[in-house]
């Protein structure tokens, strides 16, 4: 059986497989569309939880990231786990206690104000617009290579398939979806891993194989024994790049694990999902087992990124750096095959029918280049978020390894941009036609605007995904980093702050996504259009790159919210009172109803 028919196989089972619960779990109330219900089991939550958080950019990107920038990238490790304790510890059980559906109702409430409940909706679809276009990005390189068409249809056949079933299944299909989904992924990213890790090192465990030494009889001069971190580091060097185990700017690195852990504890997508098991002590539970789901790739990660960029060195270098690289006609399958989507691509620069792969920037690459002859790093495309995907492909796995890692990343990128589709439809329908527009609207009606909704936020998605502004993992970061500015703030003044009022809070979250949309826009131009940006990154203020930011908005949320409280009026006696028992564990076991 060939590989094409292999994919579609593995393709369409779990397509079929999201299909059919989307059916059986069809929303039939508002309840059940924006929460479930409230009865999904604590566990089961955990590992629908752990399927909306392990996204596209986990699943697909973060590897590849770590893979082209070692130790650097580790932050991504670091930030977003560490962000999700923090939103498990500080902010889950009292949101879940208040007993509202989403993010925008629970501000608009604490602090009285429909204006904050409207300024908290902007900022969530400004977050999850962001969000969803690195998950649909990463979906459309999933589709493009397996079904073997171009990035752009399979763009649109993503879109095509995330409408269906979050459209018709709510929060209720999305759940029970996710949980299938996240058994798919983990299963498609660890077998791979446990493959290569096994053909490098020998050992089945690939997070222990990134500490072993390597095995005989491999390609590119390997010596056998040499630790493989040890062995990466010494290619790397001799090709001109840093190397991979060292680290360039620590207080970048601190800045940019700062956004990612904060940004992390203010994502509306996330944090909905707390809303939908019955009582506060089960949201607990849920973050708990989530954390253990989440570690079982997490834990991966680092493996992966380590062992296929050296699979990629000696793919190119088979006879060792001191050796010829791989001639034009000896390249291997997975080269052709991912050359088709645009996303992988080769210049014989020199016309010696060879192709090098090197740093033709650093002194190590010009000092090679000039020894052989050579006029350029001819590996001219490799996006990054290729590399998970084709990692099966690149170690020569069996074919059904390779269906079985097309259908996780199809489910990692759906799986997240379903959750994230549904926070923008809840707070259009939910807090914006319901609650502001037409507080008179039926039930049916809701639910028909909360559809119609996410079917505009996949449209828009769509077409701002045409055009992302890096890869699914550096476009992630900005969601964030606007979420680390905005909501995470104004969340944490309104669980722990008595002293914070409507007005500091609607100046504070106005000025964080503000301040952080104004610097994004600077220097990435508007929705990303490339010619649009007034700056280049030479000109970054102190030096912080637009992922960076995150930190800088917080401050500014911080820091306007409380001076405008302190000169402005007090918070009524009832909404203290409200504060004081969501934070007070009194009573904390029972459910709270909406």
């Amino acid at each position: 059986m060939d590989q094409t028919t292999l994919n579609f196989i593995f393709v369409g089972a779990s397509f079929a497989l999201y299909f059919g619960i989307a059916i059986w779990a069809r929303a039939g109330s508002t309840s059940e569309f924006y929460a479930a219900g409230r009865g999904v089991n604590p566990v089961v939550n955990g590992m629908a939880t752990a399927a909306d958080w392990m996204s596209a950019a986990s699943f697909i990107s973060m590897a590849g990231l770590i893979a082209f920038s070692g130790y650097n990238n580790s932050l991504f490790l670091m930030g977003w786990t560490g962000g999700y304790v923090l939103m498990a510890m500080l902010l889950a059980p009292y949101l879940r206690k208040f007993g509202k559906y989403t993010v925008p109702e629970f501000v608009g409430d604490r602090y009285y104000s429909q204006t904050a409940r409207i300024v908290a909706v902007i900022c969530l679809i400004v977050i999850s617009t962001t969000y969803v276009i690195g998950q649909m990005t990463g979906a459309g390189v999933a589709f493009s290579r397996f079904l073997e068409v171009d990035s752009t249809t399979g763009l649109i056949i993503a879109s095509i398939v995330v409408a269906v079933y979050a459209v018709l299944g709510g929060m209720k299909g999305i759940t029970y979806t996710q949980v299938a989904q996240y058994c798919v992924l983990i299963i498609a990213y660890t077998i791979p891993a446990i493959f290569i890790s096994l053909q490098l090192t020998g050992n089945p465990i690939p997070g222990l194989g990134l500490f072993s030494s390597m095995q005989d009889g491999l390609p590119g001069g390997i010596e056998a024994g040499t630790p493989l971190l040890a062995t990466l580091d010494g290619l790397l060097t001799d090709l001109g790049f840093n190397e991979y185990t060292a680290t360039t700017n620590p207080w970048l690195m601190a800045l940019y694990t700062l956004s990612l852990m904060i940004g992390t504890a203010g994502l509306p997508h996330v944090i909905i999902r707390f809303f939908t098991v019955p009582r506060v002590a089960d949201a607990r539970w849920s973050a708990g087992w989530a954390l253990v789901f989440i570690a079982l790739l997490y834990l991966t990660a680092p493996a992966v990124g380590a062992m296929a960029r050296l699979n990629v060195i000696t793919t190119m270098w088979p006879n060792g750096v001191e050796g010829e690289a791989v001639a034009v006609e000896d390249l291997p399958d997975w080269f052709r095959t991912w050359e088709v989507t645009g996303l992988l691509g080769v210049e014989d620069l020199n016309g010696d029918g060879r192709i090098q792969y090197y740093n033709a920037g650093s002194e190590a690459g010009a000092a090679l280049a000039e020894a052989n002859g050579l006029e350029g790093n001819e590996l001219v495309t490799f996006n990054r978020d290729i590399l998970v995907l084709a990692n099966p492909e690149i170690a020569q796995l069996p074919g059904w390894v390779i269906g079985l890692i097309a259908a996780g990343g199809l489910a990692a990128a759906l799986s997240t941009a379903a959750g994230l589709l549904l926070a923008i439809s809840s707070a259009i329908s939910h807090d914006l036609i319901k609650s502001v527009i037409n507080p008179n609207i039926s039930e049916k009606g809701e639910l028909l605007a909360a559809r119609i909704s996410m079917i505009v936020a996949i449209i828009l998605a769509t077409l701002l995904a045409l055009n992302p502004p890096g890869f699914a993992a550096q476009t992630v970061a900005l969601a964030f980093g606007l979420a680390a500015a905005s909501l995470f703030p104004t969340l944490m003044m309104g669980i722990f702050s008595k002293r914070i009022n409507s007005k500091g809070a609607v100046a504070g979250m106005l000025a964080g996504l503000i301040s952080t949309c104004l610097y994004l826009f600077l220097y990435l131009g508007w929705f990303f259009i490339p010619g649009t940006a007034l700056l280049d990154s030479s000109q970054y203020l102190f030096g912080i790159p637009t992922t960076h930011f995150g930190p800088i908005g917080a401050v500014l949320n911080f820091l306007v919210a409380y001076l405008v409280s302190n000169a402005t009026e007090e918070v009524p006696q009832e909404i203290q009172e409200l504060v004081e028992s969501v934070r007070i564990p009194r009573g904390a076991g029972a459910a709270v109803d909406h």
